[in-house]
């Protein structure tokens, strides 16, 4: 078998007479590899019977979205393409009127004011609205082209998507043909479902595929990419390699490859144009989870008067040992056998044993305020005496981490009683525990260069 790459090749015309063949209809050993950037790869495979006297081979039923530079076709040695088309005749009277110049069609004639009788005729041309034709005692009359019936559609019309080659073979042949191309308008997007009951929870994937591309897939061989790809890079056969690799698992299966991420789908799939399908790809459960409090705060340079701030709460859990492509997750609960929704929020590609934390709201019963009590600035520095006050009205003790943006120099100074770090360089970062229905107060201050 030879490979063949070949250049798509516009403005030529292609036989479809009766030197053209047509490939079997039932397509053999089906993948599609689906990236999360409205990009498919297709492979496909069908039973070629070629006589030494055709001139072209006709593959109907590609996709209308086909990106015709990144076909691969693997067909006998003994058969030479020379040139290829993208063809799809969408059907009008026009077109089928223009098809059957010089052919015999069925006419109906008004009879009388309720009645037709129908005459075959040959049609000679037709403008349109209007057709002439010539019936079989040789008379020539015009007619109302929408009183013209056809009985078939021409083979010199196409009607699915289609790709033609040109070509010349030694001899005849009997193979089985590969094709592999790149498709657009098909894209999948992962979503997450965490349910979480105390400090535990679980973790469901799911898998949602939006195929737009113009094309059906009837039990295919389903993997996906998660991982940004360079779409300029890709190479149709490269890619096509790396899926034959995955689809060889038996179940659903993970791997690693060239820094992204597989999933092969152990079951085959149909998809259908126009249409979104999910499947379930991650099952995690007995998940132990953290529940976090934070909030960020003014620069005291800046701090002026008081100011009030919501806290924020978190879902936080350690990675796990699966790797999570980027998606949204929807955080749930249970409240007496009722299903409450907690919050939102979405995840970019996460490797495995990478921790979590997951943002799902502002906490309704515990707020932050923080003012200025004194203040003493020249033109160069301030000094700044800040307090701060948290309130907790729930009946649970909270820790709340404060964070705070500070300047800071080789001179600066902060005094406080409270034990405080530095995180992501410039942030004064307290963990302050808020026994519950009380309020906590601390007081803070900063001397640096303005």
């Amino acid at each position: 078998m030879k490979k063949l790459s070949i250049a798509f090749l516009t403005g030529l015309t292609l036989s479809t007479s009766l030197w053209s063949v047509s490939l079997s209809n039932e397509i053999k050993n089906s993948s599609l590899v689906v990236y999360s950037s409205m990009l498919g790869l297709v492979h496909e495979e069908r039973d070629l019977n070629l006589h030494k006297s055709d001139t072209s081979i006709i593959y109907k039923g590609v996709a209308k979205s086909v990106q015709t530079d990144s076909i691969n076709v693997d067909i006998s040695p003994d058969v030479t393409l020379y040139s290829q088309q993208y063809r799809f005749d969408s059907l009008t009277q026009e077109k089928l009127l223009q098809a059957h110049i010089g052919k015999k069609v069925e006419v109906r004639l008004l009879r009388n004011k309720n009645e037709f009788k129908i005459i075959t005729a040959t049609l000679l041309a037709h403008n349109g609205k209007k057709s002439i034709v010539k019936t079989l005692d040789y008379k020539i009359i015009t007619v109302q082209s929408d009183n013209i019936i056809f009985d078939n559609v021409p083979d010199t019309l196409i009607t699915k998507p289609s790709l033609v080659w040109n070509i010349k073979s030694k001899k005849d042949v009997k193979t089985r043909m590969k094709l592999d191309y790149l498709i657009s308008n098909i894209n999948f997007q992962s979503n997450y479902i965490l349910n979480i009951n105390e400090d535990k929870a679980s973790l469901t994937g799911w898998i949602s595929i939006n195929n737009r591309s113009g094309k059906r897939f009837d039990n295919t061989k389903l993997s996906l990419l998660a991982g940004d790809i360079q779409k300029k890079l890709i190479k149709a056969q490269t890619l096509y390699k790396t899926m034959r690799v995955m689809n060889d698992s038996t179940a659903v299966k993970e791997n690693s490859f060239e820094g992204y991420h597989f999933y092969t789908i152990p079951f085959p799939v149909t998809i259908a144009n126009n249409e979104t399908t999910q499947i379930k790809f991650v099952q995690e459960n007995n998940i132990s989870i953290q529940r976090l409090y934070s909030v960020s705060l003014s620069n005291p340079l800046y701090l002026k008067g008081e100011r009030k701030s919501d806290v924020s709460q978190f879902i936080a859990f350690n990675g796990l040992s699966i790797p999570l492509p980027k998606g949204d997750m929807r955080i749930y609960s249970q409240r007496e056998e009722q299903t409450i929704l907690l919050g939102e929020n979405s995840i970019n590609h996460t490797p495995k044993d990478i921790n979590i934390k997951l943002k799902i709201g502002t906490n309704f019963d515990v707020k932050v305020s923080q003012k200025t009590t004194k203040r003493e600035d020249n033109h160069d520095w301030f000094n700044i005496d800040v307090q701060y006050s948290l309130s907790n009205n729930s009946d649970t003790n909270k820790t709340v981490e404060v964070l705070v943006p500070f300047n800071t120099h080789k001179d600066s100074k902060i005094k406080t009683d409270e034990t405080y770090t530095f995180t992501k360089g410039n942030l004064v970062t307290f963990s302050i525990k808020v026994e519950s229905n009380t309020t906590k107060k601390f007081n803070v201050n900063y001397e640096s260069k303005k």
